[in-house]
């Protein structure tokens, strides 16, 4: 019995289609195809631009200590709220170690995740993430909506919320860049 080329096509299509569903290359796939098709995050026009007004925050840092989302005011902030379980979160982080790199020091980073330590240290380490995480405490006052997961925000000296992104965003582009070259030096 002899197999037309298109016979065997079709079995090799139908193969890797069923890798996206039970391996581990599918896994990653997924991945790969979310980072493929996330852009820069949009701007928001100056006019249309929220403003956070109130500071008083808790927060959990990396040691687990509490502190104060006060001590950013009049500096530009980045925030991204996060979940290691979630396909997503962990496509769109990559782009943010870069910002992170190529940033810390110049402004305030918040990677904020509603998680315990334990599951987000031993994802940071087989991800190689260097960023600071930020726990969120559940329950605590909040100035930005902490239910949809992930999202980001770019929020400038004046507290004005500069860029709001629901779902993951290419956050190493010189679009982002330029931005934020600009809000620093404000």
């Amino acid at each position: 019995m002899k197999i037309s080329k298109k016979t065997i096509f079709n079995i090799v299509l139908i193969l890797l289609v069923l890798s996206f569903f039970v391996t581990p290359i599918g896994y990653y796939g997924k991945i790969f195809l979310n980072r493929i098709f996330s852009f820069s995050p949009p701007i928001i026009e100056q006019s249309e631009r929220q403003k956070i007004t109130d500071y008083d925050w808790v927060l959990k840092d990396e040691e687990w200590n509490f502190f104060n989302f006060e001590k950013s005011r009049g500096r530009v902030v980045f925030i991204n709220l996060w979940a290691s379980w979630k396909l997503p979160s962990e496509a769109e982080l990559a782009s943010i170690q870069q910002l992170y790199d190529k940033y810390k020091g110049k402004m305030d980073f918040y990677i904020i995740t509603n998680e315990n330590r334990p599951p987000v240290e031993a994802f940071m380490a087989e991800h190689n993430f260097t960023f600071p995480v930020t726990y969120l405490i559940i329950g605590e006052k909040m100035p930005i909506d902490s239910s949809k997961v992930p999202s980001s925000y770019l929020i400038d000296k004046s507290g004005n919320i500069v860029v709001y992104k629901e779902g993951i965003a290419d956050w190493s582009t010189g679009k982002v860049y330029r931005l934020l070259d600009e809000l620093i030096t404000e």
